[in-house]
């Protein structure tokens, strides 16, 4: 029974190369067509960039590729520099015309590669090198990146300041797309515009612990405007901690304190009473200082009145630009855990706010849930930035405002056909 089998197979696999054999001689016959080295196709190719020697581009003026013969096309065209920035481009129907369609970066080194077919459908190639000049403009748009380099908590959002404004959607995608953020392990993230001189970087999801994050620009030369050209961006490189996670719960006068998903402390605390309560949301930490001397003119309650007070503070971590701390609060102990005493900071004993202090950086977290208060705002007061939906979020970058997410990898995976 066993022999039958074997023979069928090796019959069948010699009909196979059989069948397949002069397929195999007839790929590699001198006489077919795509067995032949390319030919140069400089005859056949010409491009509007500078004609003599030591002459530069026009970085004002787009770059094209045409075909000079009629018998042949333009397959395709690899416009690379120096920096080892793409420029993009579009390919006409027929093959007889190639421009690009992003800017060329000035004082830039590029090398073109263009590959053709002639009327038999033998491939052909040209190389094109040229140097592009300086821009006629010396208006710059320099970026600076923060926070400065160092380790942050996973909530620590990228910022690029620029040094003018930028309006115009399409200057705004060209200023974006030129903007790097890279990760390691690699995570989706968007850049949001807060306003015109200002962008965000965060991920879907908070940043992943013990990350590193490489942030660079490619700008320098790349036209924005007639009379705006990209400048200088020192690259950032920063890393994050354990993943720190405070949650403050207003109603049970408690938080409690997550790292890597695991809880370490539950804290008695007080926050906002009646007409001070504490911001809802998620905050980042801005910053620790060891002392603060608090005054309630510093919110607008008047010296004085009712409300009004001036207390030494220890262990204070800031969370707000406009005065919102974890922080000692001695005086308000028996109320910890029990009542909301404060004027909308979150107060605990001298020991567990030692404890926080030294237990969180800036970028770790801080969240605040069922307050009265409204909620963190997403920016100028601090990194609010997480309250905003990933929705919400994207609506804010001028690359993917109003476009679908794209799917998940394993949601790509799931609709490939299954193997037969």
């Amino acid at each position: 029974m066993s022999h039958t089998p074997r023979s069928r197979t090796v019959i069948t696999c010699t009909l196979l190369v059989i069948a397949v054999g002069p397929a195999v001689t007839s790929c590699g016959d001198d006489g077919h067509p795509l067995s032949a080295a390319p030919y140069d196709a400089a005859d056949q190719i010409s491009f509007n960039g500078p004609a003599g020697e030591g002459k530069k581009a026009d970085p004002d003026k787009p770059l094209e590729v045409t075909a000079a013969d009629s018998d042949g096309r333009i397959t395709d065209v690899t416009a690379l520099d120096a920096a080892g920035r793409h420029l993009a481009g579009e390919l006409s129907a027929d093959g007889s015309r190639w421009h690009s369609t992003s800017p060329l970066a000035a004082n830039a080194h590029y090398t073109v590669r263009v590959s053709t077919e002639d009327e038999d459908g033998r491939p052909g190639r040209r190389v094109l090198v040229f140097d592009t000049g300086k821009p006629l403009t010396k208006k710059r748009l320099d970026v600076s990146f923060g926070p400065k380099a160092g380790t942050y908590g996973v909530g620590q959002p990228v910022t690029a300041e620029l040094s003018g404004e930028v309006k115009d959607a399409a200057q705004r995608a060209i200023v974006e797309r030129a903007l790097k953020v890279r990760s390691t392990p690699a995570v989706e993230g968007s850049w949001h515009w807060v306003n015109d001189k200002e962008l965000h970087y965060r991920p879907k999801e908070y940043w992943p612990a013990h990350a590193t994050i490489q942030v660079t620009s490619n700008l320098e030369g790349i036209k924005i405007s007639d009379r705006l050209w990209g400048g200088t961006a020192k690259p950032l490189k920063l890393t994050t901690g354990d993943e720190v996670v405070a949650v403050t719960d207003a109603s049970s006068h408690h938080m409690t304190v997550y790292k890597n998903g695991e809880e370490i402390n539950s804290i008695p605390v007080t926050t906002g009473k009646p007409g001070f309560e504490t911001r809802n949301g998620v905050k980042v930490v801005l910053g620790k200082e060891y002392f603060v001397r608090m005054r309630s003119t510093s919110i607008g309650i008047a010296a004085g009145s009712s409300e009004s007070y001036d207390l030494p503070v220890y262990y204070a971590t800031r969370v707000t630009w406009s005065g919102e701390y974890v922080h000692a609060a001695p005086w308000s102990v028996g109320s910890q855990g029990y009542a909301n005493v404060s004027h909308g900071c979150t107060g605990m004993s001298t020991g567990n706010a030692a404890w926080f202090f030294q237990n969180v950086r800036e970028g770790d977290v801080v969240k605040v849930i069922n307050s009265y208060g409204s909620t963190m705002e997403p920016f100028g007061n601090g990194f609010g930035d997480w309250n905003l939906t990933w929705k919400q979020w994207r609506e804010g970058s001028a690359l993917t405002a109003g476009k679908p997410e794209a799917p998940k990898p394993e949601e790509t995976a799931r609709l490939r056909p299954a193997a037969v």
